[in-house]
């Protein structure tokens, strides 16, 4: 993994993220040096779903309100059913992920959460994938769908499901350390 120190990254998720699409991002990038923030419009805690039911909770650093995406190097979104379905009808949410877009930051989604992709208007043309079962939607919305563990395209990073987180990880991180997303078109 890439050297990470001096770098932040936000996490957003709300109730009902998935447990490992939370968990393994933050340990990995905060063993990478990062310094990473979990981002919810909810304050204090936040509980994952975990097979099913719910999980182990995770602390909220920052609440929404009070974040901007000048203040982070990179945004995180995890997926599950219930947390980016919850997010994308978040008028906040959507325009936090919409600044680090424009802002030229790297914006990662895992699972369902190309839905706030999606939402935020920053999917079409682009180069992504998701879980099987919103594919329809992302193409719907303009975006070239994969079948790919992770999809990368100028800085926006996509996967399919927990079983791609390492390979997720790897090219956020990657994307992160070597400013790539910095060449994107406007």
């Amino acid at each position: 993994m890439h050297d990470l120190k001096g770098k932040t990254i936000a996490i957003l998720a709300t109730d009902g993220y998935e447990q490992a699409e939370l968990e393994v991002p933050l340990a990995r990038f905060e063993e990478a040096g990062a310094k990473v923030d979990i981002v919810s419009p909810k304050a204090g805690v936040i509980k994952s779903w975990h097979h099913g039911d719910w999980g182990r909770t995770v602390d909220v650093d920052r609440p929404l309100s009070a974040v901007s995406a000048g203040d982070y190097d990179a945004l995180v979104l995890p997926g599950g059913v219930i947390n980016p379905d919850h997010l994308r009808v978040e008028p906040a949410a959507i325009e936090l992920i919409r600044a680090f877009w424009t802002g030229n930051k790297v914006v990662a989604a895992i699972c369902h959460a190309p839905w706030l992709l999606v939402e935020a208007g920053i999917v079409r043309g682009r180069n992504v994938t998701s879980y099987h079962s919103i594919r329809t939607d992302v193409i719907n919305a303009g975006g070239v769908w994969h079948d790919s563990d992770v999809v990368v395209d100028q800085g926006l990073v996509t996967s399919r499901k927990p079983s791609d987180l390492e390979s997720f990880c790897l090219k956020v991180a990657e994307e992160i350390a070597e400013g790539r997303h910095q060449r994107r078109a406007a």
